[in-house]
C-alpha cells in the first residue's frame, strides 16, 4: 500500500470529549494550534484510497482499507493515537477495517444514519459537525446518488473549506455509478432514483464549493464503482466543475441518461460486500488464520471449485484438471470475485506457500477469505492438455470456428476485432455456456490474454465435445487484420 502527503496547515487536536449529536467535539482551549496534515494511502489492486488526518498525536481515518496495518504503523511511527473513523458509505468493491479498528483500538465510529450500522457507531446527519479544535472542524453533508446512504466531509480550517472526502459520490472526472444497490430492491436504491439523487447533489451540494477545495474520493481510476475516472490522486472543485460532465449544465433527465450510459459490469461480490460492511466484518487477522493450508499436490474432492493462480508457463507443464485459471495480477481479487459467487467454496492453488498467502490477503480485501476450503502448492509435473492454436489456418479461415470475445459490450461495440464473435462478458459466462454453438472448434479472445484465459479454463470444464483455445496475447496481432 502506497503512502502520500498532501494538505498541511494549522490545527490542534487537544483533550477527547463527546457532546451531543450535531457537535461532536474533539477538543478545544486557548493554546495555538500546532498543525496537522493530510496522508493519503491507495491500495492499487482496487484503485482505493484511505486518509488519515493527523493533528496533534490524533488521527481520524476516512474509508480505511481491510489491512489496518498500515494505519497502525503510520501512527506508531508519529507516536499518535487512531481515535475515530468515519465511513463515508458502506463499500461495494472492498471490505473496509473500521469494524476491526473499532475493536482493537477502541476508536469511535461514525456513518450515516441512513445506514442503519450492525456495528456500534455514531450516526451522521445532514449538517453534523465534529469539532476537532477551535479552528479546525469537519462538516457533514449528505451526498447520496452512489448510495442513497453516502456522506461527503468537508475538513475546515479557521472557517475556510480546504478539502472534501467525497467518498463514492464524486469521482476525479466523474461521479460514483448508481446501479450497485439495486438488489435490494427497494425504490430509494434503484438506478434511475439514485442518478437524479446524484443530479442534486453535484449541483446543490459541491457546485456550492469554492474552487480551491481539494477534493479527495475513495477511490482512483481503473476502479469498478465508476465509469472512466482519471489517473490522478487529487484535484479540485474548481478543476472538477470546468472537465468534469456531471457539472454541465444538463437538465435532470439529460443527466440520468447520461450517468446511465455504458457502466461497467457489476462483480458478483459487490453486494455481498455492502452487506459485509453494513454489517461488520471479522478482523483480518482472524479471517486469514482461519484459511487452512494444505499438504502439497493435494487432491480435491470431485466437482470442487479450485483457483489456479499459476503462471500458464507453469500450468502447461504442471496441469491439474478441473482448475479455473485465475493467474496473479493487478486485479486478481476482482476478477474472481467477479466469476465466483459469494458463499461459494473454492480451493486456491499457487507456485509457492509464500505466494499463496499473498493471494489470500488479496482476497480478504473482497471479503473473501472465508470461502476458501483450502490452498495448496501443486507442482506435480505432466503434459500440457492444451491444443495450440494454428495461427496460419485460424487467420485464412476464422468462419471455421466459433469465436468467443468475452470482453464487455462496450468493448466489444467501440472496437470490433472478428465481426462474428458471439460477444458474452466473462462474469456472464458460467450462466451463459449453453449460448455457444456445437459443431466448431472454440477461439476465445478478450483485450490481452488475462479474461480469455479465464474464460478457457471455464469453457474446458464445461465443454467435452469440442476443442477450446485461447487466442491470448495473439489477439493483438488481429486487431490489425480485422
Amino acid at each position: 500500500m502506497q503512502r502520500r502527503r498532501f494538505l498541511t496547515n494549522s490545527a490542534q487536536l487537544l483533550a477527547l470529549g463527546l457532546v451531543a449529536p450535531g457537535s461532536f467535539v474533539y477538543g478545544e482551549g486557548p493554546s495555538e494550534p500546532t498543525g496537522w496534515h493530510i496522508e493519503q494511502f491507495e491500495d492499487k489492486g482496487l484503485a482505493q484510497f484511505t486518509y488519515a488526518i493527523l493533528f496533534d498525536k490524533n488521527i481520524i481515518l476516512i474509508d480505511p482499507a481491510r489491512d489496518p496495518k498500515p494505519f497502525y504503523q503510520y501512527a506508531e511511527a508519529g507516536g499518535a493515537n487512531i481515535i475515530a473513523v468515519i465511513e463515508t458509505h458502506p463499500h461495494a468493491d472492498f471490505i473496509s477495517s473500521h469494524a476491526d479498528i473499532q475493536r482493537n483500538k477502541k476508536a469511535i465510529v461514525y456513518a450515516s444514519r441512513r445506514l442503519n450500522a450492525g456495528y456500534p457507531s455514531h450516526s451522521l446527519d445532514d449538517g453534523d459537525v465534529i469539532k476537532l479544535n477551535r479552528r479546525l472542524q469537519f462538516k457533514i453533508w449528505d451526498t447520496p446518488g452512489h448510495s442513497p446512504d453516502s456522506i461527503s466531509i468537508i475538513l475546515e480550517d479557521n472557517g475556510k473549506d480546504v478539502a472534501v472526502f467525497t467518498g463514492d459520490a464524486l469521482l476525479f472526472g466523474n461521479v460514483g455509478r448508481p446501479d450497485l444497490r439495486e438488489s435490494a430492491g427497494s425504490h430509494e436504491t434503484q438506478r434511475d432514483t439514485l442518478a437524479r439523487q446524484m443530479y442534486h447533489t453535484i449541483h446543490q451540494k459541491f457546485s456550492a464549493l469554492a474552487d480551491d477545495v481539494v477534493v479527495y474520493p475513495a477511490h482512483g481510476a481503473g476502479s469498478l464503482c465508476g465509469g472512466t475516472v482519471r489517473n490522478v490522486r487529487s484535484s479540485t472543485i474548481g478543476y472538477e466543475r470546468s472537465n468534469n460532465y456531471a457539472f454541465k449544465n444538463y437538465t435532470e433527465d439529460e443527466f440520468v441518461t447520461v450517468l446511465l450510459k455504458d457502466l461497467p459490469f457489476v462483480p458478483k461480490y459487490f453486494s455481498y460486500d455492502v452487506e459485509l460492511n453494513r454489517q461488520g466484518p471479522v478482523d483480518l487477522a482472524k479471517g486469514l488464520s482461519a484459511v487452512p493450508f494444505l499438504p502439497d499436490n493435494f487432491q480435491p474432492e470431485k466437482d470442487a471449485v479450485i483457483i489456479d493462480t499459476r503462471p500458464a508457463e507453469i500450468i502447461r507443464h504442471a496441469w491439474l484438471p478441473g482448475t479455473i485459471t485465475i493467474s496473479d495480477g493487478g486485479r486478481f481479487e476482482t476478477w474472481l470475485g467477479s466469476v465466483i459467487s459469494p458463499g461459494k467454496k473454492f480451493y486456491i492453488v499457487g507456485e509457492q506457500t509464500e505466494k499463496l498467502h499473498s493471494l489470500i490477503e488479496k482476497l480478504a480485501r473482497i471479503g473473501y477469505e472465508g470461502h476458501i476450503s483450502g490452498a495448496f502448492v501443486y507442482n506435480h509435473p505432466g503434459e500440457s492438455p492444451f491444443p495450440v492454436l494454428d495461427n496460419t489456418t485460424f487467420s485464412g479461415s476464422p468462419d471455421q470456428y466459433t469465436i468467443i470475445d468475452v470482453r464487455t459490450p462496450h468493448e466489444y461495440t467501440t472496437e470490433k476485432i472478428f465481426a462474428s464473435a458471439i460477444n458474452i462478458p466473462l462474469p456472464d459466462l458460467p450462466d451463459r455456456l449453453s449460448e455457444i454453438p456445437s459443431g466448431k472448434p472454440v477461439v476465445v479472445l478478450c483485450a490481452s490474454g488475462y479474461r480469455s484465459a479465464i474464460a478457457a479454463s471455464i469453457l474446458r470444464n464445461n465443454t467435452k465435445d469440442r476443442e477450446i483455445y485461447d487466442l491470448g496475447k495473439d489477439v493483438q496481432k488481429y486487431k490489425q487484420k480485422f
